[in-house]
């Protein structure tokens, strides 16, 4: 139980520790398995911090998607200490391959890099398109969602832009991540099914057993296989390169009326304990493994 909020972006930290996002109090949370989590309260509390990834600097780095007109990608230290860039509306991040951190903006649509010296460039992405999650390409370059251009983008270090549009319609693309095989593999939560996308822009698409299941997040485990987050059906999904599926039910969480909370799974990653760790918005963080 995360008696501090609401879970939902979590990250694993070069020191070995899980950091966390309490999207709706405006919280960073910190826990190292087996002791009880550290709670940072942001300023202000209302900035509803969504991902969170490690940079290059040792730090922890998140973005908050509201905060007055314009949202902030910060930077947390262990101890709690945050600096912040005023970015509009930002959502995915990720250490980048040149040493910067590269983000996403769902409004108006454009991908955002900080540099190491602070310095911050802006990529508009051609119709907008709501891009959403962003992780790194074995081709060094960034790849990212376009959750309602219904695409997947990839971004060069130098900001060219290129979208590949996905075969079926509505799919509302949003997590995505580099598979064991070189391949970039995504979550289709409106269609309800894994996607996957080579870097010559061949697309496979593998249907959920459950495609109203709205899945959310998705990692490469260290057993090789995909395991992505089932927000709708409160499950964790696990997939292998080769197509097999199987899924792990969830725990409800009791709420503060007594009762039981569906899991509400969202974020989700490899701990340093080589388990996967999975946020869930009810107010949890669930081991898997």
């Amino acid at each position: 139980m995360i008696d501090a909020g609401a879970p939902y972006g979590i990250a694993t930290a070069p020191d070995g520790a899980l950091w966390f996002t309490l999207v709706h109090e405006g919280r960073i949370g910190r826990m190292v398995p087996g002791q009880d989590p550290v709670i940072h309260q942001l300023d202000p509390a209302d900035g509803q911090p969504m991902v969170i990834t490690p940079g290059h600097d040792g730090a922890m780095w998140f973005t908050e998607g509201k905060f007055g007109e314009i949202g902030r990608v910060c930077r947390i230290s262990a101890d709690g200490v945050v600096t912040a860039h005023a970015a509009p509306s930002p959502y995915g991040i990720v250490a980048g391959p040149d040493g910067a951190m590269w983000f996403t903006q769902m409004q108006p649509g454009a991908i955002g890099r900080i540099g190491p010296d602070g310095a911050m460039t802006e990529f508009a992405v051609e119709g907008g398109g709501m891009p959403s999650f962003i992780t790194v390409g074995p081709d060094d370059a960034l790849w990212f969602t376009l959750n309602q251009a219904n695409a997947i983008g990839r971004i060069s270090l130098s900001g060219e832009v290129t979208v590949h549009p996905l075969p079926t319609e509505g799919a509302g693309p949003v997590g995505i991540t580099l598979g064991p095989d070189d391949a970039l593999w995504f979550v289709e939560i409106g269609a309800g099914q894994i996607g996957r996308i080579d870097t010559s822009g061949k697309i496979t698409e593998y249907p959920l057993p459950d495609r109203a299941a709205r899945p959310h997040a998705i990692v490469t485990g260290p057993d090789g296989a995909l395991w992505f987050t089932e927000w709708a059906a409160g499950r964790v999904g696990r997939l292998t390169p080769d197509g097999t599926f199987d899924v792990q039910p969830l725990p409800s969480v009791p709420g503060e009326d007594g009762n039981e909370r569906k899991a509400e799974p969202h974020g989700l990653t490899v701990g340093p304990d080589g388990a996967i760790w999975v946020a869930l918005e009810a107010g949890a963080l669930a081991r898997i493994g």
